[in-house]
């Protein structure tokens, strides 16, 4: 299923962009002694592999550390946190890939065969990393059971962005040349027009989609929270159309629907809201009194999350590096406000739900990200301050795997001294903690390490010309 490919192959462009040139093998972490601007079309975007790397390290610092800081966690409903752009950051990047890797398609059928192969490899490559039966740091057991297996995640997100942004890539663009916004337009006048028909479906059903009463067993609940809620089955009363709360959205009926309760993510975030948790914004026990609803099964990932970041794709035919980054800016900035003026006049930002706003607000601040990362990057060619982001991007399967699905992490936990707490893992951090006289900033520090050896050891891999795809 997985192979490994030196710097010449043909790398996956689920989370790398293939087909991309590098500008001459180990040369191209050379800084230059005085900025530079290439103005070779076919050279490797080193910004979109440094944007990836960041978007990486960025997962591993707000699941790692958003424990010890609420604030930087994903928010508990509405509102918008640092941790909330990590998906749509992923989601732009594949974008931007998909647009390079088949800005020419010789054989339509061939490359639609190849992306759904590759589509299928990752979704399942997800059901794996996040389906329930690796349970993470902190847990040595393994082992799902497979009436409970989550089906949806980050990477199936992915997979089914790629599918869908490669398909309209393929088939729908049309062959004008780009060289300003209106051939731009027109170039990807279908692509358009299919994200706004995604978008217009995506509200209708959001606000016009009954919902009914619905039940959720909760047998499989820890007894102390079967104690709280008093019985195994419990009801939810809804009844409505258009709600955006918690327990009556029609995302949530979908999943339930088509999924079922049982393979829906069991932890949501809406347990942090204050309705849910005497901690909030973090986790802890119901309050008094509390819904029903708090601990019920909820997929921020699940089926009605149209997610728009694809269609917003890199103007890669452009040979002006200048006029590039202007059309960047001119396209993402107005995502950007358009976002901002829908949350402060009703529509406010939601990730679980995917809101208009919160996908206008992301989108736009990713194409920001990207185009200073560019100028910075592949403009004026200042690379060493990115080395370790470019290097985790150029493998951001294998580290998004091991790292952010703490595959690694765990492993290592699995050899201790007498005690199952004593491990190298635990004992770094609560080292760091004790240096640092915090539980919260030695945490933060810890976290800081672990994105660093990350880094190295994606350069590690980067010098054998090691690139793991599938």
């Amino acid at each position: 299923m997985a192979s490994i490919t030196d710097a010449g192959g043909d790398r996956t462009p689920l989370l790398h962009d293939s087909n991309m040139e590098y500008s001459g093998g180990e040369a191209e972490n050379t800084i230059p002694p005085t900025p530079m601007i290439s103005t070779n079309p076919k050279q490797r975007l080193v910004s979109l592999d440094v944007f990836r790397g960041l978007t990486v390290a960025l997962m591993i610092l707000v699941d790692d550390a958003g424990g010890a800081f609420p604030s930087i966690n994903h928010a508990p409903w509405f509102g918008l946190t640092l941790a909330d752009f990590v998906m749509p950051f992923f989601l732009f990047g594949v974008g931007v890939s998909v647009s390079l890797v088949f800005k020419k398609v010789e054989n339509r059928l061939e490359a639609t065969k190849r992306v759904m192969e590759r589509s299928i490899k990752l979704f399942l490559l997800g059901i794996i990393l996040q389906g329930g039966y690796f349970h993470g740091r902190g847990d040595l057991t393994y082992g799902i059971d497979l009436e409970k297996i989550r089906v949806m995640g980050v990477l199936q997100r992915i997979a089914i962005g790629y599918m869908l942004a490669s398909v309209l890539e393929i088939w729908l663009v049309n062959n004008t040349a780009v060289n300003s916004a209106i051939t731009f337009v027109k170039r990807y006048s279908y692509q358009i027009v299919a994200g706004i028909l995604v978008g217009v479906m995506y509200l209708g059903l959001l606000y016009g989609l009954y919902v009914p009463d619905w039940n959720f067993d909760a047998s499989s609940l820890r007894m102390t929270q079967r104690t709280l809620l008093g019985a195994n089955s419990q009801t939810v009363y809804c009844g409505i159309r258009g709600s955006l709360e918690p327990p009556c959205t029609a995302v949530g009926f979908i999943d339930r629907v088509i999924l079922g309760e049982n393979h829906l993510y069991q932890r949501p975030v809406y347990r942090r809201t204050k309705e849910c948790s005497v901690n909030s914004p973090d986790y802890g026990l119901p309050p008094p009194n509390s819904p029903s609803w708090c601990l019920a099964p909820f997929d921020p990932e699940g089926i009605l999350r149209p997610g728009l970041h694809h269609i917003l794709v890199s103007i890669i035919f452009l040979q002006d590096q200048k006029q590039r980054i202007v059309i960047w800016f001119v396209s993402s900035l107005p995502l950007l406000m358009l976002g901002y003026l829908l949350s402060v006049t009703g529509v406010p930002l939601s990730k679980p739900l995917y809101t208009l706003s919160y996908m206008f607000v992301t989108a736009g601040a990713s194409g920001v990200l990207l185009t200073v990362i560019y100028f910075i990057v592949d403009t004026r060619c200042i690379r060493k301050p990115t080395l370790l982001f470019q290097w985790m991007g150029m493998n951001a399967l294998v580290v998004y795997a091991l790292a952010a699905c703490e595959i690694f992490p765990a492993a290592v936990q699995g050899v201790y001294w007498r005690s199952p707490e004593n491990n190298l893992v635990d004992f770094s951090e609560r080292l760091l903690q004790w240096v640092f006289h915090s539980d919260k900033w030695g945490t933060l520090i810890f976290v800081f390490v672990e994105i660093l050896f990350w880094g190295f050891a994606a350069g590690f891999l980067h010098f054998k010309r090691v690139y793991i795809k599938f």
